[in-house]
């Protein structure tokens, strides 16, 4: 069980800049579960229905009923949907490329799939794909990773490492051309079910979220503000905006009503408990209970539900997120998405 959730999303962009707005012809990104869109079903098991049913009606190769906050970036571009790295057979990356896989790390993963629980393509080998493909493209976005198996201490004795690593990566970017930075931090971790199940001993917030785990997410964003600070003197040539999007995903969990949700804490595909969630059955799978085998399907409305199985958002949470964040309001300096080249 990953202890420890993160979502970085660093966009990195090469455009063509007009009075008004950005035209950015292409994204590239880098990141795990959050933006996969098609990596780990490349490479391992692709994900099952009732996965991708609200929006394509079918498996999409997404973790969600529907849409990714980056799949929303790209149809803010009036770009197609970004296709994954690993699924280049036939497929067009004239308009970017998706490096992202789910179970992905910043730092190289203890131990991988399939006997581990981490992608074998972690942030540096991600990096390494997109080097040996810059040369076909001119622009990039990167996105988050997981941690685990270790106490709040532990981890947070290894948030400077996991930050070193991340600017180092942003710093071999650079050097590739790149000169336009769009980073998210991490989300409330403490709000998602998975974590509310295996930590259920932990002091509860107000909004019922696990406050330690919370706690280790803001000081995470601390240290990753600190380093864009510092990237943006070493490089002042480039831009680089940092994104809130932690108070936007905590604010579906501390007030769902005033955004029209209902029963944030609660799992939409699962089975079980409060929370509807166990780790023994997942969205898709097969439980049998008293002799009858029961499908784990997707609750009756996703589109008034936050959290989609256990881990990952709706894709109506997805566009609630993407919303908010795509005007500025959550960013540092508070400049639109379309307009991140003027920052």
């Amino acid at each position: 069980m990953s202890l420890f959730l993160f979502m970085l999303l660093v966009s990195i962009l090469n455009p063509v800049v007009s009075h008004k707005s950005c035209d950015f012809p292409a994204v590239f990104n880098l990141g795990d579960s959050n933006s996969d869109t098609g990596g780990y079903a490349s490479a391992f098991t692709p994900p099952t229905s009732p996965y991708g049913d609200t929006y394509f009606h079918m498996p999409a190769r997404r973790f969600s009923d529907g849409r990714l906050t980056v799949d929303f970036i790209a149809e803010a571009f009036g770009l197609p949907f970004i296709n994954a790295y690993l699924d280049s057979v036939g497929t067009n990356f004239s308009h970017g490329i998706n490096f992202a896989t789910a179970a992905s790390t910043i730092r190289l993963p203890i131990s991988v799939i399939p006997n581990g629980v981490f992608s074998p393509f972690y942030l540096g080998f991600q990096y390494s794909q997109f080097e040996q493909f810059k040369v076909r493209s001119q622009m990039i976005r990167k996105q988050e990773g997981f941690f685990s198996n270790l106490t709040i201490q532990e981890v947070n004795a290894s948030i400077p490492d996991i930050i070193n690593k991340f600017s180092a990566n942003i710093k071999n970017i650079y050097n590739l051309g790149a000169r336009f930075f769009w980073v998210h931090n991490t989300g409330p971790i403490g709000c998602l079910p998975y974590v509310l199940i295996a930590f259920a001993s932990a002091e509860k917030d107000p909004a019922g979220c696990l406050k330690p785990y919370n706690e280790v997410a803001q000081y995470f964003n601390l240290k990753l503000q600190e380093s864009i600070a510092q990237l943006r003197n070493e490089f002042p040539s480039a831009a680089f905006t940092y994104v809130d999007i932690y108070s936007v995903k905590y604010s579906l969990f501390a007030e769902p009503q005033k955004h029209g949700f209902e029963l944030p804490l609660v799992t939409c595909c699962g089975y079980g408990g409060e929370y509807n969630y166990s780790a023994a059955v997942l969205c898709g799978g097969t439980i049998t209970v008293n002799g009858t085998e029961i499908f784990v399907g997707s609750c009756d409305n996703p589109s008034v539900r936050v959290v989609w199985d256990g881990i990952h958002f709706t894709e109506a949470a997805n566009k609630f997120i993407f919303d908010q964040i795509s005007t500025g309001s959550f960013s540092d300096p508070a400049v639109p998405l379309k307009q991140a080249c003027q920052s």
